[in-house]
């Protein structure tokens, strides 16, 4: 079976090598050590996922991330940080990424994730082509797109699947442990933070939709409305 090919970037030396050593017995990693030429190598190969560390020479995480996503919606994109701060993560996936690790970080936890987008991807683009009608919209989960009137509008992997989850389950209150369980395999504090932010986008999506909205059910969890 043909390896999972994964873009590292990392600029710390011995962290990369060991972290590099690890997954290569599972997939072909290509590392690099600066963000520029971590870029050109994306613009260049064919990758399955990314991983970027946030504080790189040249051309930092962030900046890496915003380029791929003008390029590439569907491509998982995970984030290594040293920093903490809630902000840094807010922006992270603001920017398109699906997942942000703060170091130092196991290699199980990493491996875990990456098999978790992996496998997303995999049963998406094997799945038959299935289009949604939510108002004037249409939403194609297998191309991460929401279109109104030829306006295409691009989804990261992480939000098709949130709005493809309340699709599925229209005009029912989910609770937020059940939709971070399905989407993330996990409701820690960090990532309900995360499903806030994905949320905020899609109500900015369909924010002129009159008849339809995601609403909050107070210490609960959500509500796609569609009437």
């Amino acid at each position: 079976m043909t390896k999972k090919k994964i873009l590292y970037v990392e600029d710390d030396e011995s962290l990369g090598f060991l972290t590099a050593d690890s997954l290569e017995s599972q997939y072909d990693v290509s590392h690099y050590t600066n963000g520029k030429v971590g870029f050109e190598a994306f613009i260049k190969g064919e990758f399955d996922l990314c991983i970027l560390d946030v504080m790189l020479p040249e051309m930092d995480g962030f900046e890496i991330a915003t380029e791929i996503r003008k390029r590439n919606q569907a491509i998982p994109i995970i984030f290594l940080s040293a920093k903490t701060m809630k902000e840094d993560r807010i922006k992270g996936l603001k920017l398109g990424a699906d997942d942000y690790l703060v170091k130092p970080y196991s290699m199980e936890e990493l491996t875990l994730k990456i098999e978790v987008f992996l496998n997303r991807s995999q049963k998406t683009s094997s799945k038959a082509i299935e289009t949604y009608q939510i108002g004037s919209f249409e939403f194609d989960p297998s191309n991460y797109c929401v279109s109104k009137d030829k306006e295409v509008t691009n989804l990261t992997e992480r939000e098709a699947a949130l709005l493809k989850f309340f699709l599925d389950n229209k005009n029912t209150v989910l609770k937020r442990e059940r939709i971070l369980m399905e989407l993330w395999g996990t409701d820690d504090y960090f990532v309900g933070r995360s499903l806030d932010v994905f949320i905020s986008r899609l109500r900015k999506i369909l924010k002129d939709e009159t008849n339809i909205r995601i609403e909050n059910i107070p210490r609960v969890g959500f509500k796609l409305v569609i009437e």
